[in-house]
């Protein structure tokens, strides 16, 4: 058996330089200022009118759209008039204000200036406006919404998201009032409301006539909903597996892993001693599951690979297990999903100190299309920040009626990046972990029966991309998912031209709610499967290191996966690999201890607001040694940012690293000198051969690159030289009052010579960091 090791300390040199500061881009003036002073004012008119056509509104101003030039800082409106409040970011070229009659007068006395050749304050904020419009029906209207059209009911339910006012609470209790009040008047009945200062979600009861005529038009409705649509896919084959012994309890202070789905059948003999407690949040319902999803979730998220257990002849569950119910039998939810996992989450973490959270559904009616992050990934995002808890989220299925039947076949995998196939709300959340599927599987059940038979056939081989994973990215282009797992796999029957597709024998092994019929165990497909994969390997790495934060358990996921070799041979171009798999699978052999040839160092750090830290890795000799084989350096960031709903870019606050090559540390200092010329500093050269860049990784907020070498001569950078990881925090302005002066991140390196049996990577590190600590403590 290979011998295993405690992680190693990841030690930071001691200078913290400060970053240059990034200046503020200055709008070029048209060629002609007074066209297009005049151009603005005709639309000044235009939407005046139209925006005299919205009803409703806790104040009298009016509610204007500006498009503006991109990079355009909105809180530079107030330049204009201090009575033109900024609402909301809709994406990098549209901005939302109210505006407040005075300040319209001042508008359009400064654009006539303009137009006659005069001088006015403030002239590059008008060069910056490209027009204006209002908020228009249309805007309001969702896309699913646009999809399917209003319910064919007299009355139905719709959810209504209304602008978020963030940073002034007087207003924001008042829109609430007025808008409880303006719904009764009209005679809508509200069920349920989330209240954020940056999410406001009401959900009412009305008719086609008041849907149309008054929630379409009201100011302060941002976006009118259908109500979600969760999609779980109940289709299952169930195995009979018969004389399992019945599993030892775990340990009383082991890691706890909560499934929020639709219940636990705690009765189940594989998972009642595990049970550390099940709750309904969904008023009205028990916490046992009635549709079987729950369960077949939490099989997994407690065993992991079930076939495992079975080879060896025995369940030995090393995890605590939690149910928190938020969905019904029929996998809706008649409140607001937001208030129940904001409760669920609180009470396990209150109660049990629980850190790990599985989400294993997702709004079919919230594809990701741009924009904003909505609903509940916005309130994971900041229940992740303000519990320090993580959230594992499937990606979200696409559903069987999507294309025809040899279409998905003959299609795949080039429909896996079509817009159709598109992440749902919460795997947009930015904190969280998303989780997509790869197939396990190729032969289903009709196959291994009639072998012979050429009719089925698969749509993906085995670690290629399950037909109905959903594809990121998220918000401002953050890789989505960053991980996939094993949830299963289609076939097309192609007997008599009828090319029926089905998932027979092809699904993820697990707990089944019908075991009292003898069924122990069942076979589902989805994304919800995958998800509880990582839930289990995030929830053993704290059996291993049980003070580890959420941010050190991201990165350390992210840090051991890879995309698999057969995915490669079907996706060949860099975006869409990311886009469907991320960062890729996990490869757990070395995931919670090093081995002597796979080595990991790992970090918590604090850092301050325009600073950089500095970390050199001990790059050791039997890892430069002679011989052509592959080694690989991978290193990963992951932080935790506050977010905000009203700004396109969402995070307040921007981490990021780059792995440098420096002759030493004062080089590497000196590149980063905040002397250094923007454009210089913008061009320092990380390390060539990443395998995500740095602008794409940094989007997001687990960051993950692996660097590969096949061989070194005498002049390699790794021989010549030393390697600097260096983290940097750069703000956005806006962001600033809502970050702590030190924002926690943690930072994970491996180093990996896996073709190199006899390679002593651990030993060599080990022993160089025992010196340096020496020479510290005499210094």
């Amino acid at each position: 058996m290979t011998s295993s090791y405690p992680h190693l300390p990841l030690q930071r040199e001691e200078p913290i330089t400060e970053k240059r500061p990034r200046g503020v881009p200055i709008p070029q003036p048209p060629a002609d200022p007074a066209a297009h002073a005049r151009n603005l004012g005709l639309q000044l008119q235009k939407t005046i009118q139209q925006t005299g056509q919205d009803i409703g509104g806790f104040d009298d101003r009016r509610l204007f759209r500006f498009t503006v030039d991109k990079g355009f800082n909105p809180d530079q409106l107030k330049n204009i008039s201090t009575e033109i409040e900024f609402i909301s970011q809709e994406n990098d070229e549209v901005v939302v204000v109210f505006v407040s009659q005075s300040a319209l007068q001042s508008f359009e006395a400064r654009l006539a200036s303009i137009a006659q050749g005069d001088a006015v304050k403030y002239k590059e904020i008008y060069y910056a406006l490209q027009g204006m419009s209002a908020w228009t029906p249309d805007d309001r209207a969702s896309w699913s919404l646009k999809q399917e059209g209003f319910p064919q009911t007299e009355t139905f339910y719709l959810d209504l998201e209304l602008w978020p006012i963030e940073d002034n609470a007087r207003e924001r209790h008042l829109l609430w009032s007025k808008f409880e009040s303006w719904l009764k008047e009209n005679g809508m009945e509200s069920f349920d409301s989330v209240k954020q200062p940056g999410l406001t979600l009401y959900r009412v009861r009305c008719d086609r006539l008041q849907a149309e005529e008054k929630l379409l038009h009201h100011r302060d409705i941002r976006i009118v909903d259908l109500p979600p649509r969760f999609g779980l896919d109940r289709r299952h084959l169930v195995l009979d597996i018969q004389e399992l012994p019945i599993p030892p309890s775990p340990l009383p202070n082991a890691p706890g892993v909560v499934v929020l789905d639709s219940g636990l059948a705690t009765g189940h003999p594989l998972l009642g001693p595990a049970v550390g407690d099940a709750q309904s949040f969904l008023p009205g319902h028990m916490a046992a599951d009635e549709s079987g999803h729950g369960t077949h979730v939490a099989g997994i998220a407690l065993y992991g690979d079930l076939e495992k257990s079975i080879a060896a002849g025995t369940f030995i569950p090393e995890l605590r297990l939690f149910s928190g119910r938020i969905l019904d039998k029929d996998n809706e939810n008649n409140g607001l999903i937001e208030n129940h996992i904001d409760a669920a989450v609180r009470y396990f973490v209150d109660h049990y100190n629980c850190r790990i959270f599985n989400l294993s559904f997702g709004d079919s009616r919230k594809p990701y299309l741009g924009g904003h992050v909505r609903g509940l990934a916005y309130t994971l995002d900041r229940l992740s920040r303000e519990l320090g808890v993580l959230f594992v989220v499937s990606a979200g299925n696409v559903s069987l009626g999507q294309i025809d039947g040899l279409a998905w076949k003959q299609g795949y995998p080039q429909y896996l990046t079509h817009d159709d196939w598109s992440i749902i709300d919460p795997a947009t959340a930015l904190n969280a972990l998303t989780v997509g599927s790869l197939a396990r599987w190729e032969s289903s059940l009709n196959t291994q029966r009639f072998p012979n038979d050429p009719a089925e056939l698969p749509i993906a081989k085995t670690e290629q991309p399950s037909p109905f994973t959903r594809h990121g990215p998220t918000v401002g282009g953050a890789i989505k998912p960053e991980l996939v797992a094993f949830g299963g796999n289609w076939v097309l029957n192609a007997r008599n031209r009828v090319n029926h597709i089905h998932d027979q024998g092809l699904g993820e092994l697990s707990t089944n709610l019908d075991f009292a019929q003898g069924n122990l165990l069942g076979l589902k497909c989805g994304t919800s499967f995958a998800a509880p994969h990582i839930s289990h390997l995030a929830a053993k790495i704290l059996s291993e290191h049980p003070k580890a934060s959420a941010n050190l358990l991201r990165a350390l996921l992210v840090t051991h996966a890879a995309i698999p070799k057969s995915a490669l041979e079907i996706i060949d171009d860099e975006k869409s690999l990311r886009k469907v798999l991320g960062y890729g699978h996990i490869d757990a052999r070395a995931l919670l201890k090093s081995l002597e040839n796979e080595v990991t160092l790992v970090t918590d750090g604090q850092i301050e607001n325009k600073r950089h830290h500095f970390y050199e890795l001990l790059v050791p000799d039997d890892f430069v040694s002679s011989g052509k084989r592959v080694r690989e350096i991978s290193v990963s960031l992951a932080h935790t940012p506050p977010v905000r709903s009203t700004r396109v870019t969402y995070k307040a606050t921007r981490l990021d690293y780059r792995l440098v090559a420096a002759p030493d540390l004062e080089h590497a200092v000196n590149m980063f000198n905040k002397a250094t010329s923007k454009e210089n500093f913008e061009n320092i050269p990380e390390l060539t051969g990443a395998s995500v860049g740095r602008s794409l990784r940094s989007k997001g907020t687990a960051q993950s690159a692996t660097w590969q070498f096949k061989q070194f001569n005498s002049i390699s950078k790794l021989k010549t030289g030393r390697l600097f990881v260096v983290v940097t925090r750069n703000d956005h302005p806006w962001g600033e009052a809502d970050t702590k002066t030190l924002e926690e991140y943690s930072l994970v390196v491996c180093l990996r010579d896996r073709e190199n049996q006899q390679a002593k990577l651990y030993s060599q590190i080990q022993s160089r960091l025992q010196q340096r600590q020496r020479a510290r403590v005499r210094g």
